[in-house]
Parts: structure tokens; sequence; C-alpha cells
């Protein structure tokens, strides 16, 4: 798939490959995130690259030195995880699909939650700082204790990345 590079005048260029025109808050967060003095190399922008919090959602941002998982929208970090095994991409190919369906299944993702309460999650002690939040959102506590060992409400589907 061809990409273009933005023309735009930033210390790390920006590589899209986006299938709809950017508007001009897009190209502005964009600028804004390849000026960061972290970027390794440059910042890539998806197909269906959009607005975010703090980036577009949708952009690839490799860095030096530098872990930034909540870059995109405050919560992306959560249910991310970076592991390092054994194993070679030869070694997994055409297994991933059923790793894959192997994680869904035992992870509630997208807009679902576990069906009932963990145990661990309701004993968690920090639940009773919800008294303390804005109330608008201390009715949460209860889809939040259900969303524990989920990938919550906005992530749709586990990413596997072999190297």
């Amino acid at each position: 798939m061809p990409y273009e590079q933005l023309g735009i005048n930033t210390p790390s260029p920006v590589l899209s490959w986006a299938n709809h025109p950017l508007g001009s808050d897009e190209i502005k967060m964009a600028k804004n995130v390849a000026s960061l003095p972290f970027v390794f190399k440059h910042v890539a922008l998806m197909p269906d690259v959009h607005l975010g919090k703090g980036a577009l959602v949708g952009s690839v941002i490799a860095t030096k030195e530098t872990i930034i998982p909540a870059a995109v929208g405050v919560d992306l970090g959560c249910g991310m995880s970076a592991i390092k095994t054994p194993f070679t991409g030869e070694q997994l190919e055409g297994k991933l699909k059923k790793i894959r369906l192997d994680i869904e299944a035992a992870i509630p993702t997208g807009f679902n939650e576990n069906k009932d309460v963990e145990k661990s999650a309701s004993n968690w002690q920090r639940w009773r700082d919800f008294k303390d939040l804005h109330r608008g959102v201390q009715d949460l506590e209860s889809k939040a204790m259900k969303q524990m060992g989920s990938l919550g409400g906005g992530e749709r589907l586990p990413h596997l990345t072999v190297m």
C-alpha cells in the first residue's frame, strides 16, 4: 500500500497511509508528535487515523529510550503488554490466528466485560477512592469492577506482533 510523506516541517518525517484527507487539526497533532525529541525515524499514520488525545488514534510512534503507552488516549496503555518470548516468526507461522482466538476467548474485549465481578477485583482496597471522584463517575464503580481483567470498553481486539 503506498504512503505519502506529509509536507510539514518537523524533525522527524510523518509517513501517511491514511485513506482520507487529513484535516488541519489532524495535521497539527501529527506535527506536534513528530516534533518530540525522542521519536525514532518517523511517525506513521495508519489508514483509519483520526483525532485522539495527545496523539492521533491510528498513529505509530516509535521512540528512543522513551515509553509513552498513553500517548493516544489516556487509557490506551491499559491492557497492553510487551513480552519478549523465545519464539521466532517462523515458529509461529500459521499459529497466530489460533493464539489470537484463544486470547479473545479468555479475555473480554471491546465493549464486553466479565459477567461476574472477579473476587480479586471486589477485594481491591482502592474502590473506596471512588467516593472522591466527580459525582458523575462515582456510579461507575460496578462497571469498573466488571471490567477488571478485561480490555475494558474501548479496546477492540488484542494485537499480536511478531518481531
